[in-house]
């Protein structure tokens, strides 16, 4: 089962309740982290929440405005649903942007944005 994030779905029912915004976290096998953020109203991007393999792997629970945060197991870190393209994810109508500072320290700020000059390095 393939659900999806984005295009050109009607969300005039989850606006309603100020889920505007799709955030989605991952980490590879390598440990990079990976991070999507949709503006349900603007973009016009897609994502797939479950990537293709056997269906028995994918997380079918996925519900518009439904955060999700168990995506890795305590015990030994292992993903439930091998297929579910998130190790998290979570829905908000707050427009939250992420970035490291120059101290290194990770800054989330709220309705407000924030661009990367080029070339720009942690200290």
């Amino acid at each position: 089962m393939s659900y999806y994030v984005g295009g050109d779905l009607d969300y005039s029912a989850i606006l309603g309740d100020g889920k505007r915004y799709f955030y989605g976290l991952f980490r590879d096998d390598e440990g990079t982290l990976f991070y999507w953020k949709i503006d349900n109203l603007t973009d016009n991007a897609t994502y797939t929440v479950n990537n293709p393999g056997l269906p028995e792997n994918d997380f079918e629970e996925f519900e518009y405005g439904v955060d999700y945060f168990d995506g890795r197991l305590s015990e030994d870190h292992s993903r439930p649903y091998s297929n579910l393209a998130f190790d998290q994810y979570r829905w908000d109508n707050q427009n939250i942007n992420y970035y490291m500072n120059s101290n290194g320290e990770f800054v989330a700020v709220v309705n407000q944005s924030y661009t990367y000059e080029a070339g720009q390095q942690l200290s």
